[in-house]
């Protein structure tokens, strides 16, 4: 659950790195990071907090060099605190080297008790350490042979960006789970995980990494080498259902344009008798435009989000019902007053929310409400990158639609099937990863989940 950018021959590379992080802030809010190099010294700068927080005119104009790699950071594995903000930077006997990472590592805990064993010293908690103890280990003279080497032994997801003297390496794993996307902008090099990137940097986007791929930028150019075995596709779809930016390209398609599909063929599967669509915003927007054009209704933005909320704030002494909601979500009277509504979201993970939602538009004065989800119930815990709850906190894991539909208290409940959300996008079951969905895994996993899911003892907040 993170963002990761490489910017590779431009003279402002730290402030391109520093821009497309901000356009990456929502796949992570937790920390922040650039590294920099000019030659064979490399310059870092990385923090708690968001981008903003982080850097400064003053803090970037520390950051010299045409090359750099930045990362933003939702921890999936590891402890949210200063040691595992990335990038990680660190001097080995081939020279300094740093690596940004996204994606999730479901071997990582053993490969580091055996790495361990054999007198490693990690100064992290974070799966992504035993890529650089790997290569800092394997017998290849050259780095990239050395970083293709160590992710021979891992499994699972990662779209990764390193840096060395002279080169920036990016690689993909033979899955493809996260995207990773090429661009140019003024005879530079930039790489970023979403195309968002591109659209705020003026960067011509070029293609994304394939899957398996690991490119090699230096000044001769880009090379690509394809060293592991192809495996089947599994590119996680529930990117395009929440977690990617609308206004970027994923996978090669359009991820508004994919919502409002799953929108349409919401309603085909759980068409409603109401007045008006209401999106829970904002990632519930694009699947409701699409709910409302097949159902021919009005499309109303009946709940206002605070976008200027951060992830605490101080409740008052007297409780108000619904207050971490009532924060961050504000209805609209007018719309919602005496109307029945067809609220659609992207998802219901544990319930709580939902059922706080709901509660909130009957407050506003709806007659009824009737949700909607563009995507099948979430029955198990995402083990490549996305923070989702164990299995026993899901609520769809645990109780039918009729059970969900009592506890949100909302008139009536429907989820997008998984075939229909496939056949909306025109993929194969077999052609993405659907494992929240069917928990039908892509890749093995270790004998003990739950070690894999709390990777170094994470700590739960």
């Amino acid at each position: 659950m993170c963002g990761i950018v490489g910017i590779f021959g431009h003279p402002e590379a730290s402030t391109l790195a520093y821009l497309g992080l901000y356009a990456l802030q929502h796949r992570g809010q937790e920390s922040t990071g650039i590294v920099t190099a000019t030659g064979e010294t490399f310059h870092r700068q990385a923090g708690m907090g968001l981008v903003a927080d982080v850097f400064s005119r003053d803090v970037l104009d520390r950051l010299p060099g045409e090359c750099a790699i930045g990362h933003v950071r939702y921890s999936t594995s590891g402890d949210s605190s200063a040691i595992n903000v990335q990038p990680f930077l660190l001097q080995h006997h081939r020279g300094p080297i740093s690596i940004a990472h996204n994606g999730n590592l479901v071997n990582a805990a053993e490969v580091r008790t055996e790495l361990e064993s054999e007198g490693s010293i990690f100064q992290t908690t974070s799966d992504t350490e035993t890529i650089l103890h790997l290569a800092a280990k394997a017998p290849q003279a050259d780095v990239v042979d050395a970083l293709v080497d160590s992710l021979r032994r891992l499994r699972g997801a990662y779209s990764l960006v390193t840096m060395v003297a002279g080169r920036l390496i990016a690689a993909r794993d033979p899955l493809g789970f996260r995207p990773l996307s090429i661009g140019r902008v003024d005879g530079a090099w930039v790489l970023a995980s979403e195309t968002c990137v591109f659209d705020l940097l003026g960067a011509e986007y070029v293609r994304d990494l394939e899957r398996g791929e690991v490119v090699v930028i230096d000044v001769a150019g880009l090379h690509s080498l394809k060293p592991f075995a192809a495996e089947r596709p599994a590119p996680c779809f529930f990117e395009h259902v929440y977690f990617s930016r609308p206004d970027s390209m994923l996978f090669g398609e359009s991820v508004q344009g994919v919502r409002k599909t799953l929108g349409e063929r919401l309603f085909a599967e759980h068409p409603a008798d109401v007045d008006v669509v209401v999106p829970v915003p904002d990632s519930g927007i694009y699947a409701a435009m699409g709910y409302a054009r097949a159902a021919d209704l009005p499309f109303e933005m009946g709940l206002v989000r605070n976008h200027y909320v951060g992830r605490t704030f101080i409740e008052p002494t007297q409780q108000i019902r619904n207050f971490g909601v009532r924060i961050k979500l504000n209805p609209v009277k007018a719309i919602l007053r005496d109307k029945r509504i067809a609220l659609i979201d992207d998802s219901i993970v544990r319930g709580t929310t939902s059922k706080k939602i709901v509660q909130l538009c009957r407050d506003a004065g709806a007659k009824e409400v009737h949700v909607r989800i563009s995507c099948p119930p979430t029955i198990g815990p995402c083990h490549y990158g996305i923070d989702t709850p164990l299995a026993e906190e899901l609520i769809a894991a645990r109780q039918n639609v009729e059970s969900i539909r009592d506890f949100v208290q909302a008139d009536s409940v429907g989820y997008l099937s998984f075939e229909g959300m496939i056949a909306a996008a025109g993929v194969q079951q077999g052609e993405i990863c659907g494992a929240c969905w069917t928990d039908e895994q892509p890749v093995s996993l270790p004998y003990d989940r739950a070690q894999q899911l709390g990777l170094f003892e994470k700590a739960r907040r």
